[in-house]
């Protein structure tokens, strides 16, 4: 997921139009420190709309060892370096259930960032909140998506503790954003007729792109 500035020419890949700091009953106090050196780091590249794989069932992951640690690292060092605020493993090319995400998009806020493994949304409540979103897999193209205010999570660490979190606001609109991600669902599914419409030709720019890359 993106974060997106005023100036068009300077935006992060999605709007933070609430910044609500997230609540739990039962919260994880797990963050994850970016870093730089891992294995793989910034070895990573976002997968582009309309590549199948964001298309693809997602498989659980079973295995909670060093080279998880290694991918969610690599993960976060690719959203930090495509200026996100979330990312999920499809975008990288992986059909696991797997996403991370920090609210303020700042890898100087370790305390922030978050890894969510298996995750699965057992709730969502409050109003529906229409706010504009971006993707990493669809530059340049924001559309006001209408989401639940709050959302409950089951979800595993990297040790594969298992932790059940409410997220609300902002941090909820991430979580639901990258949890559709791992259901094969893009904002494209989700925007409104006059949305379509309007990114109608930055669509069909992208398929053609990809075509061409393909021969």
């Amino acid at each position: 997921m993106s974060d997106t500035a005023d100036d068009p020419d300077d935006r992060p890949d999605f709007r933070p139009d609430d910044r609500s700091d997230d609540r739990s009953d039962d919260r994880s106090d797990e963050s994850t420190a970016v870093d730089d050196d891992a294995p793989g780091a910034g070895g990573l590249e976002v997968v582009l709309f309309p590549d199948p794989v964001l298309r693809r069932e997602t498989a659980p992951i079973e295995r909670f060892d060093e080279e998880l640690k290694a991918f969610a690292q690599s993960m976060l060092a690719r959203m930090y370096g495509s200026r996100g605020v979330g990312l999920a493993a499809p975008q990288v090319g992986t059909s696991s259930r797997l996403f991370v995400f920090n609210p303020e998009g700042d890898r100087e806020r370790p305390d922030l960032t978050r890894v969510l493994i298996n995750p699965v949304i057992t709730a969502r409540r409050g109003p529906r909140v229409r706010a504009e979103e971006g993707c990493l897999s669809l530059p340049e193209i924001y559309a006001e998506i209408e989401r639940p205010e709050r959302c409950t999570v089951e979800f595993q660490d990297l040790d594969g503790v298992r932790h059940q979190e409410e997220f609300d606001g902002f941090v909820a609109r991430i979580v639901q954003h990258e949890y559709d991600h791992l259901e094969g669902v893009l904002i494209v599914d989700r925007m409104t007729p006059a949305d379509k419409a309007r990114y109608r030709a930055a669509l069909d720019e992208l398929r053609h792109q990809y075509r061409a890359e393909r021969g």
